[in-house]
């Protein structure tokens, strides 16, 4: 069950009421509240509304298979837009007037930056976040954030040996097209360390360009590009579905044709749509395999999903939404019967190596709070989202 309140501010009394009336039904087995400050609306809003979806598929699941012990999942959603000053308020509603247990699918590294330092001096887990932001992921992590994905240095590694490997790129022939603030910078940083890793280390040199967040305004982005005396052959984007679209369609107009590649958190199935017939050939990496598979998580995902989703498409982002609560829901079942904070922490590390049914391991430990590394690749092939084979980037032609 979800609550969506779209202005947190002028609705917390609303808010209060309608946890006072859940209260009231399940005196007998209070719920287990957890919450989201996510994006619903805004130009990332379909990423927030996937994430929604596909916790609450999970959350839908397991309350109908009799819950935790007989108690109830609850999801408190609160929209933030994707602004870091709407986030704050949000995460203080949900820890001090909600009491959430926890903080599940918050939506961006904006966000996110904004809300781990309140979720970490109260001691409540932060799990799950749609981000692959290094800031998530400490060494030794923070105790109170769990991730799911691989990370976004993982994603751009991905990118950057394939163009040079397949591509035929070579490191000062591929561009950064990114967003100004956490989430840009993250991408970067991470493309960056990859052409390191290929011994490139001429890194002011990296054409990199930038579009402010939550606005369409990239025309300057590209004309940079363009007037680099040497076109780069490849343009790797860590950016927003709609300013990235426009980008890439602005591009394909004034014939600027290289290879272009985003990471996950773009949100494939909106971006796709942005781009209509301009999408040919994106390529755009993977932290889940595709929702459509036949891996045993995949075929459980399409049916706890048609359950509440009104015929909404399936998405990556559901399915994240969908296998990162999954493994939220397989703690709590190890927890002892107090479920409170702490335990949700030491029952997640305690998971160790562990299979989903995605036929691959995933693994949390004291040591380790990210489940994931895994990156699969997709391309955008007739307005469709695609699973795609690194080696086909051979047939992309580099040449002038």
């Amino acid at each position: 069950m979800v609550k969506s309140l779209m202005n947190p501010v002028a609705t917390v009394v609303i808010l209060l009421a309608m946890l006072s009336s859940i209260h009231a039904q399940d005196d007998l087995s209070p719920p287990l509240y957890f919450g989201t400050s996510t994006a619903l609306s805004g130009p990332s809003g379909a990423l927030g509304q996937d994430m929604r979806l596909g916790i609450e598929a999970a959350f839908d699941e397991c309350n109908t298979a009799g819950g935790i012990n007989g108690r109830k999942l609850r999801l408190v959603v609160l929209d933030d837009g994707y602004e870091p000053t709407r986030t704050v308020p949000n995460m203080t509603t949900l820890i001090e007037k909600v009491g959430v247990l926890g903080v599940i699918g918050n939506v961006g590294t904006p966000t996110a930056i904004a809300a781990i330092p309140i979720a970490t001096e109260n001691k409540v887990p932060f799990i799950a976040a749609y981000t692959g932001a290094g800031v998530l992921r400490k060494s030794p992590p923070d105790r109170y954030v769990i991730n799911y994905r691989a990370s976004y240095a993982q994603e751009t590694q991905a990118m950057v040996d394939a163009l040079i490997h397949y591509a035929g790129c070579k490191p000062n022939e591929i561009a950064f097209f990114t967003q100004r603030d956490g989430y840009g910078d993250a991408g970067f940083i991470g493309g960056i360390e990859a052409l390191r890793s290929h011994g490139y280390d001429e890194e002011h040199k990296v054409p990199h360009v930038r579009y402010t967040r939550n606005t369409l305004s990239v025309e300057s982005a590209l004309a940079e590009l363009m007037l680099l005396p040497t076109p780069p052959k490849a343009v790797i984007m860590a950016g927003a579905y709609a300013p990235s679209a426009k980008f890439i369609k602005l591009a394909r107009s004034v014939s600027f044709n290289a290879i272009f590649l985003n990471i996950s958190s773009v949100g494939s199935y909106a971006f796709a749509q942005q781009l209509g017939t301009a999408g040919e050939g994106v390529i755009i990496t993977q932290v889940m395999p595709p929702p459509e598979s036949n891996l045993p998580i995949a075929k459980e995902f399409r049916v706890a999903y048609a359950q509440i989703s009104n015929g909404a498409p399936l998405t990556f982002g559901a399915f994240e939404g969908y296998v990162s609560t999954r493994m939220l829901i397989l703690a709590l079942q190890s927890c002892d019967e107090r479920f409170d904070r702490e335990s949700i922490i030491e029952s997640l590390e305690r998971l160790g190596n562990f299979d989903l049914g995605l036929n691959s391991q995933l693994s949390l430990s004291p040591q380790r709070h990210q489940a994931s590394d895994h990156v699969w690749p997709t391309v955008v092939r007739s307005g469709k989202v695609q699973p795609f084979n690194w080696e086909e980037l051979s047939a992309y032609s580099t040449t002038d």
